[in-house]
């Protein structure tokens, strides 16, 4: 026996429910001429907090609707809304259904929404069952106002699975389990791999002391949110750093409108201190939105550290092996409409190099614009290395009464060929330093003294 990846529908595949859109499909077509008394409030309710004892009362009602139609009724709107649900489902849910898919688990759809609604659904992504509600016809193929089997909601639900699984030879111990609602438990607890997903106050509570993994399909694996309140942690991070939290710096920041207000974007820029983060966080907070962060693997390896970068969604980089792994989950961060941001620089120049007018950087940045013909978006850093010189171990906090400015500059999107990664970068690193002080693009030597402040501290024996 095998396992099976068992998903269910609302606020789990997708943000929301299905119940609007199919609503909406069977009443352009004139299927459905009246609503149900109090189906607009309980569908906004159930978008927020998910599944209610009313939504639920409403679901059972369902079956009057149909009463005395064609069984065949239906399949016109459930096609229609199939392509309108199928586009509001989240990218990483895809993902996930595929990579079950390639270890030889089939994909089961289950849900408490009536099967003949979501079949076309349930083919239009590849899934391989569906495990839902079904109505009763009569002899003469008409829907007679009952069910046909148990209400596949809650103990019902996994008693409709259990059947499946029994007929299908499937092992729940090695099945995998995903929903956003406490109503789902018993489902969960019968599998030997649960998952709560986007989930209700109540689940979310029950996940954590049961250490069950909570994930969100709208956002890139790892990425925590904020239980309930459904905030990226990042997100949350931008809004508790506003620029008076760092009272030894002064941040000059504009051209913020180039960052795309949805949608995938690479931001592209130059690294002078380790001082950038905070800037980067100062370029990030008036756009409302968050970045998968492209960093080295020896940053994700530190203890504390290292699991919050994740949490945050940092994406760690093996320089070693190229970065493979990296530019792949970057580029499903950009396939899925999120913003990656990057360093091209990889580390922060050295002693003299440090005031090469010239910059360079490795190909990441053209490559995955390449990729997935997202927009590059290029930002300069001016200044971070006078709040924390390469060769400090911690940022100068002494400059209270007259602290450095730290300036950030967005450009528009690089013009790129996609043809040569090398001639991009070249196109993307002008980009970048013509967004930097006349001063940064002027070739001179260093000082002395310059010098050893771009270089690290050197390490007592």
């Amino acid at each position: 026996m095998s396992g099976a990846a068992i998903f269910d529908l609302d606020r789990t595949l997708l943000q929301g429910g299905t119940g609007p859109l199919l609503s909406r499909a069977m009443y352009d077509l004139g299927v459905v001429t009246r609503r149900l008394p109090g189906e607009g409030l309980l569908y906004s309710v159930f978008d927020r907090l998910g599944e209610t004892l009313p939504s639920i009362a409403l679901a059972r009602q369902a079956t009057r609707i149909a009463k005395g139609r064609e069984g065949t009724t239906f399949d016109v709107a459930a096609t229609a809304a199939a392509e309108a649900i199928a586009d509001v489902v989240h990218p990483f849910a895809l993902r996930l259904i595929e990579e079950h898919h390639a270890a030889g688990r089939p994909v089961v759809l289950a849900t408490t929404t009536p099967e003949h609604l979501v079949r076309p659904l349930a083919k239009r992504l590849g899934v391989d069952h569906v495990v839902a509600t079904r109505y009763a016809l009569t002899e003469d193929g008409l829907f007679d106002g009952t069910l046909d089997g148990p209400f596949v909601w809650s103990r019902g639900k996994l008693a409709a699975v259990r059947a499946w699984a029994e007929r299908e030879d499937i092992d729940l111990a090695e099945s995998f389990a995903y929903s956003d609602s406490i109503f789902d438990l018993p489902l969960l607890r019968a599998v030997g791999n649960p998952a709560a997903v986007n989930p209700d106050p109540r689940l979310t509570v029950y996940a954590l002391a049961r250490g069950w993994p909570i994930v969100h399909f709208d956002v890139s694996p790892g990425v925590v949110k904020v239980p309930v309140l459904g905030v990226e942690l990042q997100r949350l991070l931008f809004l508790a750093n506003p620029p008076v939290f760092w009272p030894y710096a002064r941040f000059d920041v504009s051209g913020t409108e180039h960052i795309p207000s949805t949608g995938a974007a690479v931001l592209a820029g130059n690294h002078r201190s380790y001082f950038d983060i905070p800037a980067m966080i100062q370029m990030m907070r008036p756009t409302k939105r968050t970045g998968r962060i492209l960093a080295k693997k020896e940053l994700f390896e530190l203890p504390v550290v290292g699991p919050l970068a994740l949490a945050l969604g940092g994406i760690p980089v093996n320089r070693s092996s190229g970065g493979t792994e990296s530019l792949e989950a970057a580029a499903a961060a950009l396939e899925a409409g999120e913003i990656v941001c990057l360093l091209p620089q990889g580390t922060i120049p050295r002693g003299e190099r440090f005031y090469d007018p010239v910059l360079t950087g490795r190909t990441g940045a053209a490559r995955l614009a390449a990729a997935t013909g997202a927009p590059v978006i290029p930002f300069g850093i001016w200044g971070s290395e006078k709040v924390w010189p390469r060769s400090s171990p911690v940022p100068r906090m002494h400059t209270l009464t007259n602290p450095p400015t730290v300036q950030v500059r967005v450009g528009p999107p690089v013009e790129l060929d996609g043809e040569s990664p090398v001639e991009d970068t070249r196109r993307i690193m002008a980009a970048i330093a013509d967004l930097l002080p006349p001063e940064a693009r002027e070739a001179r030597t260093p000082t002395a003294e310059e010098i050893r402040l771009a270089s690290p501290r050197p390490r007592k024996s």
